[in-house]
C-alpha cells in the first residue's frame, strides 16, 4: 500500500518518499534505496552533508513509510510547496 504523499509540504521531502516508493516497488534492496534517497535529498540541498542528509532521510523514511504518520516533520528550511 503506497504512502499518500498529498500532505507533504517540502518538495524535497515529497520526492525522497516518492522515490522510496518507487524503488521499493521495483524491487531495489533497501540500501540502494536509502543511497538513491539520500543522493536525491543532497540533490535538493547541497549545502547538506552527507550525515545530515542520512540522518533527515532515515528520520522521513521512518515517519512516512514505517509509522504511516501524516503529522508534519522535523525537517530543511525549504518553503512549502503548493499541496494538491
Amino acid at each position: 500500500m503506497k504512502v499518500d504523499t498529498g500532505h507533504i509540504g517540502r518538495k524535497c521531502e515529497r520526492a525522497v518518499i516518492t522515490a522510496y516508493q518507487e524503488l521499493h516497488d521495483m524491487g531495489q534492496s533497501e540500501m540502494k534505496i536509502f543511497a538513491a534517497c539520500t543522493t536525491l535529498y543532497r540533490i535538493h540541498h547541497p549545502e547538506s552533508s552527507l550525515p545530515e542528509a542520512r540522518l533527515l532521510v532515515s528520520e522521513w523514511i521512518d515517519h512516512h513509510i514505517i509509522r504511516r504518520s501524516n503529522a508534519p516533520t522535523r525537517g530543511c528550511d525549504c518553503p512549502p510547496t503548493n499541496q494538491r
